[in-house]
């Protein structure tokens, strides 16, 4: 009886020496956020959203959620039952990136409009649906507009981003101070160079989505969504979380600076 018994422990342990490793469990990355992170259709190249880009630094066994839509501040994500459906997939394992402060900040817009105190009760809110999943939130401060004065890039939306720090030093969430880094790459690029980050086109340029021109300092063109995402990927990275170790800045990618036409990771 000895001798079986050491014999199909033996056996056992060959077994499992022989198989191969066991693929990692799949992992899920949620992106709360506005027009600056959204996925958009090809008539409207080359405006894209950093989210999009975001795939290009997460393996095969990592999927983006990207519930980013134009427009919205954090009142009206909630307002429109988007925090609803987000809380309603979101699972123990999950990631939740949480990037407001550009529309909430539309004082002239009161479908959108968000007061600090509100903003701040709102963030909450997303961080209650995430412990209420088990999942991990992290807090993005609102990113970058092109916004020079005198040659010096300007801070973009500075109350809410002070609120969203506030928030993720106080509830102790995972911050990634997008604002600051896009800040900084902004003013390293210089007021020229950056244009070519956003959506700056004459018509001339053949642009799909803006066959007239557009002259915008807000949202991105194809190279600077792939330079935000690269930014986010960092700051993931840096935060040491589960999905941390699924996250690869810096890959060709995102620091490509020739257009490739579309969102391709190739």
């Amino acid at each position: 009886m000895r001798v079986s018994t050491v014999l199909a422990g033996a056996l056992a342990l060959f077994v499992a020496a022989s198989l191969p490793a066991s693929e990692p469990a799949p992992m899920r990355i949620f992106i709360a956020s506005d027009s600056t992170a959204q996925d958009y259709k090809p008539d409207k190249y080359p405006q894209s959203g950093w989210g999009t880009m975001l795939r290009c630094a997460v393996g095969p066994g990592v999927t983006v959620e990207n519930r980013a839509i134009g427009g919205r501040s954090t009142n009206s994500f909630i307002r429109e039952g988007r925090l609803d459906k987000i809380a309603a997939d979101l699972r123990k394992g999950d990631t939740l990136l949480i990037q407001f402060g550009h529309n909430d900040a539309s004082i002239d817009k009161p479908e959108r409009y968000t007061t600090v105190e509100q903003y701040i009760a709102n963030l909450h809110r997303f961080l209650d649906v995430a412990k209420r999943a088990g999942a991990r939130a992290v807090i993005l401060t609102p990113v970058a507009r092109r916004d020079f004065k005198d040659g010096v890039e300007q801070r973009s939306f500075p109350l809410y981003a002070d609120a969203a720090r506030r928030v993720a030093r106080e509830t102790r969430t995972p911050l990634i101070d997008l604002g600051k880094s896009s800040q900084a790459m902004v003013q390293a690029l210089g007021p020229d160079a950056a244009k070519g980050y956003y959506l700056h086109y004459d018509g001339a340029a053949g642009a799909p989505g803006y066959p007239n021109g557009v002259s915008d300092d807000t949202h991105f063109s194809e190279v600077g969504a792939r330079h935000i995402a690269d930014l986010v990927a960092t700051g993931l990275k840096a935060l040491r979380l589960p999905i941390s170790k699924r996250v690869t800045p810096h890959t060709p990618a995102l620091t490509r600076t020739i257009p490739a036409g579309g969102p391709s990771c190739v």
